[in-house]
């Protein structure tokens, strides 16, 4: 890692994607002040120097090799770069968007974070008038600014999307487009050169890239972290789950980590109906492969939208004879009613907590509930940023089953 690079990224953060923009740049900035520590530390005792001789000759490195680091008035202490480069965005009355990069990215590498799941109401303008927006709103926001950045003469454009945008639209059935594929090859014609997402509801999409390099990374650490906290996972009496056979291999991986049983529940769906809220589904049968009965269940998902089939699914394992039910999904989109039909299946006692991350936004309406468990991955997010801009391996962030097994031994 070398300390004049730090100063060469920039996060953009479009609107919406500050709150998780902001956290991830507060990681960056601990993540070079230990990484800095540590190198100053190793060539005091290496070249009998003081601390202070040490850090002020890093300094005097950084200011002569990069123009684009931060000038510190002591020049024995490290200053992280800001990393945030300002943007202003502009919502005209026809819906239309403008993003205006307020500052130089000369040869910078530039990381666009954008959060297209968030459907609260934004004030873009500034002026007390705020507007929701849809996925297709922050697509057009998010394609408006990487095109100000590549304009600007940024030296690289990395997309930071936990929810990569149609993913359920990755496969044909019929005269039907592939969404997903469409979405990252316009990227990749604009000049992106790499998307970093959370748990892509299909590794599929990455294969239909020419040269776009697709991170998928995994909050599996992070969630069972907060699922130690909930249960007892030394207990014979914890048996997973998989809530359909597209979930299978998430669920195979979390039994194997916690070696536990694994059960499956298959489920036929009638794709014709489209639902709007938790009260529907279109789930016309189901069944339960495997016991749970007395047991206490973790059931992992990928998504949770209106959440009608997940609350089907926890009556199902009820019926069964579950005890405590614990869901965990990567990606907490709560759209339509859902916070309302999950407040009623947890007063019916249908479910004990249902864990999600931070890789959608919401505000303390979600946040508050009693059943809801958020977990962190901002930091996660951080060291792949770091890494992807040292050319260091990403090795041990996407297969994080070493982590996993350092927090799960005594």
């Amino acid at each position: 890692m070398v300390f004049t690079r730090s100063s060469l990224l920039g996060v953009v953060a479009c609107p919406g994607a500050e709150s998780i923009s902001g956290d991830i740049i507060s990681n960056l900035k601990s993540i070079y002040l230990k990484y800095y520590k540590k190198t100053a530390d190793s060539l005091v005792s290496r070249y009998d120097y003081t601390r202070d001789e040490v850090m002020k000759n890093i300094n005097f490195i950084n200011e002569l090799t990069s123009t684009k680091g931060p000038r510190t008035k002591d020049v024995t202490k490290y200053k992280a770069p800001s990393y945030q480069i300002p943007v202003k965005f502009t919502r005209f009355a026809n819906g239309e968007v403008k993003s205006e990069i307020q500052t130089s990215v000369r040869d910078m590498d530039i990381y666009i974070v954008q959060d297209t799941a968030n459907h609260y109401p934004l004030d873009i303008n500034d002026n007390g008038i705020p507007c929701s927006m849809s996925v297709n709103d922050h697509l057009m926001v998010l394609f408006t600014t990487i095109d100000a950045v590549i304009g600007a003469g940024a030296n690289s454009v990395t997309l930071v999307i936990p929810v990569y945008p149609y993913s359920r639209q990755h496969k044909k059935k019929g005269r039907e487009a592939l969404t997903a594929a469409w979405f990252g090859r316009t990227c990749e014609r604009m000049g992106v050169s790499r998307i970093i997402t959370l748990d892509i509801h299909s590794k599929a999409i990455e294969n239909t890239f020419s040269s776009l390099h697709l991170e998928n990374l995994h909050a599996s650490y992070q969630i069972i972290r907060e699922l130690s906290e909930l249960v007892d996972l030394d207990s014979d009496d914890l048996v997973v789950v998989s809530p359909d056979t597209g979930a299978v291999d998430r669920n195979k991986f979390f039994a194997g980590t916690l070696k536990k049983p694994l059960a499956m529940m298959y489920k036929e769906r009638d794709y014709s109906r489209v639902t709007s809220n938790a009260d529907e589904n279109n789930i016309t049968h189901m069944r339960l492969l495997g016991d749970v009965k007395g047991k206490n269940v973790f059931m992992a998902d990928d998504m949770l939208g209106t959440g009608g089939t997940l609350i089907k699914a926890m009556e199902m394992l009820k019926s069964e004879g579950a005890e405590k039910i614990i869901c965990a999904v990567s990606l907490p989109l709560f759209t339509g009613n859902a916070k309302e039909s999950f407040d009623k299946a947890f007063n019916d006692g249908l479910f004990h907590r249902i864990i999600g991350t931070n890789s959608v936004f919401h505000t303390d309406e979600l946040l508050s509930r009693e059943w809801y468990v958020s977990a962190c991955i901002s930091e996660l997010f951080a060291r792949t940023i770091s890494r992807v801009h040292h050319g260091n391996s990403l090795s041990s962030l996407l297969d994080n089953s070493k982590i996993i097994s350092r927090h799960l031994s005594p």
